[in-house]
């Protein structure tokens, strides 16, 4: 049996690339992307030749059964997304799973993620912490936030530039407008900025703003006395 290697790529600055993982890229025997032209322009600044195929969540259920025929030939496969680590709000767990369960050996390198970058700088307590990703964009969305209401770990969301307004109006509905916060976009790159403030102000904020780049937002947890008192 071969191996699959998840292997992290740069959210925004090419040097964040390890030299592991640029070493397994060039071994690999095949490389899973998912956008092969995103991932050709990485590939290219580290002179990585390797054949690039693309494997996304268009197309992961159909591919997945021959990307496991390569590994039991013994086959070394790398699997990379745009940006960040495969598998965190991007295609990977599916290959992960079936790779794991067909006897190949799965390992993902450590590297580059938004969502621990944004927490650690957020100034909001980072021992213990709930990662949501995305929320759903229509149905189950409001019923994911009423789950949330008692959460005392520091939540992390996913946000699109184009929603991160809203999403910061419906969490300080559900969590209180004076709930501690952060907004982090464009982590490592150019512009990187985390702003630091309630839920309320970040709502004001970002309604006036123009929201751009990709956002990652931490809400602090609901206090342990406010949560003492709404079991009384």
């Amino acid at each position: 049996m071969g191996t699959l290697y998840i292997v992290p790529t740069p959210v925004g600055n090419m040097e964040d690339m390890t030299l592991r993982a640029i070493r397994i890229l060039r071994e690999a025997d095949v490389i899973l992307a998912e956008d092969t032209r995103t991932s050709g322009v990485l590939l290219k600044h580290y002179d990585i030749r390797n054949r690039l195929v693309a494997h996304h969540k268009f197309n992961e259920h159909q591919t997945v059964a021959a990307i496991v025929s390569r590994l039991a030939e013994g086959q070394t496969v790398a699997l990379i997304s745009d940006a960040g680590t495969p598998g965190i709000s991007d295609p990977g767990f599916l290959l992960a799973r079936e790779a794991a369960r067909a006897g190949a050996v799965v390992q993902c390198l450590p590297g580059a993620t938004a969502c621990i970058p944004a927490l650690a700088a957020s100034g909001l307590p980072c021992d213990r912490f709930c990662f949501e990703g995305f929320l759903p964009v229509k149905k189950g969305r409001a019923t994911r936030l009423e789950a949330l209401k008692n959460e005392p770990r520091t939540m992390v969301f996913y946000e699109s530039p184009r929603r991160v307004a809203r999403t910061l109006r419906q969490l300080a509905e559900t969590f209180g407008n004076d709930r501690p916060a952060a907004v982090a976009r464009e982590i490592s790159k150019l512009h990187e900025e985390i702003l630091r403030a309630t839920l309320g102000e970040l709502t004001e904020h970002f309604e006036t703003a123009m929201p751009r780049g990709e956002f990652v937002i931490i809400v602090g947890g609901k206090p342990k006395d406010d949560i003492k008192h709404s079991e009384i």
